[in-house]
């Protein structure tokens, strides 16, 4: 952060929940599994928020379907996966030093929003995205990376702990969210999916007492 992005007021509810970080749900479509190698193709973030309840919600979903970079490899079988076709004109594909750059400012004026210090990426398994947006990172010369460099909340464990599944779509319908699997595999779909179940298992564990709503006269403690 530059100084003019340093939080200055009183931390939300949303950095004192997450200990000053600003959870952000992540899902990418890739060409392969090696992010060092193979292309990112898409990336979805939806950006949190909390009413004054402590209830947690999806407030913002931003989209990017991504060129693969210079010299970047494409599995074929991972194209026919995801049904990405390259040569669509309908894609509207952006460089990623383009996209990315634009997806992180709309992450840090979120984060400045809520005071928080960083974001914290939360995706279903949650370093394989966090890998591809650090390599990214990286290939691109990113010096300004809102997300923690290592840290996560990967909500595979966090479904497995709440509904004993650690499939995306079995643990959404054992929570009782809609899922279509002929959307799956879309980064936005799925982002989408993955923050209803976030939010819903930490809403849960709210309702259930695990983090009673800080009193009004406490100040919020430091990170």
């Amino acid at each position: 952060m530059t100084p003019a992005e340093e939080p200055t007021g009183p931390k939300s509810l949303l950095a004192q929940r997450f200990r000053g970080f600003l959870p952000v749900v992540v899902d990418l479509e890739s060409g392969g599994f090696n992010s060092r190698t193979d292309a990112l193709l898409e990336i979805s973030a939806v950006i949190l928020d909390m009413d004054e309840n402590g209830v947690l919600f999806p407030e913002a979903t931003h989209s990017f379907h991504l060129e693969p970079f210079e010299g970047a490899n494409v599995e074929q079988s991972a194209l026919d996966f995801i049904g990405i076709d390259l040569e669509s004109p309908d894609r509207d594909a952006w460089p990623e030093e383009i996209a990315l750059p634009e997806l992180f400012r709309k992450i840090r004026s979120a984060v400045k929003k809520h005071s928080c210090t960083r974001a914290i990426v939360v995706a279903h398994n949650a370093h394989f995205d966090l890998g591809f947006i650090n390599a990214a990172v990286d290939r691109c010369g990113i010096k300004r990376n809102p997300f923690h460099p290592f840290s996560c909340f990967d909500t595979a464990t966090l479904a497995g702990l709440a509904y004993g599944q650690t499939v995306l779509a079995k643990a959404c319908q054992v929570a009782g969210i809609e899922f279509d699997n002929s959307s799956a595999h879309s980064a936005e779909y799925d982002a989408e999916k993955t923050a209803e179940l976030f939010c819903g298992i930490v809403n849960k564990w709210q309702e259930l007492g695990g983090w009673p709503l800080p009193a009004a006269s406490e100040s919020p403690s430091e990170p």
